[in-house]
């Protein structure tokens, strides 16, 4: 089965102060960080763009991902998880999952993410958990993207859909971080 990595990097980081995709941490751009994880665990790898887009593909090495640019990035996190749906239907050969992850979680590991793409089938559903807590990366199926795109609206992506159907639990504590950066840390200019 042919897992694919959907990275979301599209939000403008209205709470932390700039786009998330921009903000360096621990030597790296997140977005970079995102990526290099994602491809630790699966061999395609797309990620989504949108606030300063043209800024961070010009800054970030995003080297072995397919970039796609979200033009209605504003409109919340939905529009960006459709963005990546469609750039993998159209994608050269057949993709049967796709393995979403967020931008803003430095603490992801490709451990975590080969974890919950161990799934992988186009009727899957999966979820990764951190001490019985849902969280990313999701594994959203091939058969499930038009529901999934038909549902999703403002900043709760893929939530509702899962909430009403079967989804696999993938217990990932202790392989990743589940915490996102929502905020600069203390000390940390939200501004670069």
């Amino acid at each position: 089965m042919t897992c694919a990595a959907v990275v979301l990097a599209a939000g403008g980081g209205r709470r932390y102060g700039m786009p998330k995709a921009l903000v360096e941490y621990e030597g790296s751009l997140l977005v970079e960080r995102a990526v290099r994880t994602a491809r630790a665990a699966c061999d395609v790898v797309l990620v989504v763009l949108g606030a300063q887009a043209v800024d961070v593909w010009r800054a970030a090495d995003l080297s072995g991902a397919t970039v796609l640019a979200n033009k209605d990035w504003e409109t919340g996190m939905a529009s960006s998880l459709r963005t990546g749906l469609d750039g993998l239907r159209g994608f050269p050969g057949t993709v049967d999952a796709a393995l979403v992850t967020l931008v803003d979680m430095p603490g992801m590991t490709a451990s975590a993410l080969r974890a919950v793409a161990a799934h992988a089938a186009p009727d899957a559903l999966a979820v990764a958990t951190y001490d019985g807590v849902r969280a990313h990366p999701v594994l959203l199926g091939r058969d499930h993207w038009a529901g999934v795109s038909a549902t999703a609206t403002g900043d709760e992506g893929a939530r509702r859909y899962l909430a009403e159907r079967d989804v696999v639990e993938v217990d990932c504590t202790g392989l990743a971080d589940p915490a996102d950066l929502d905020v600069p840390p203390p000390g940390v200019p939200s501004l670069p």
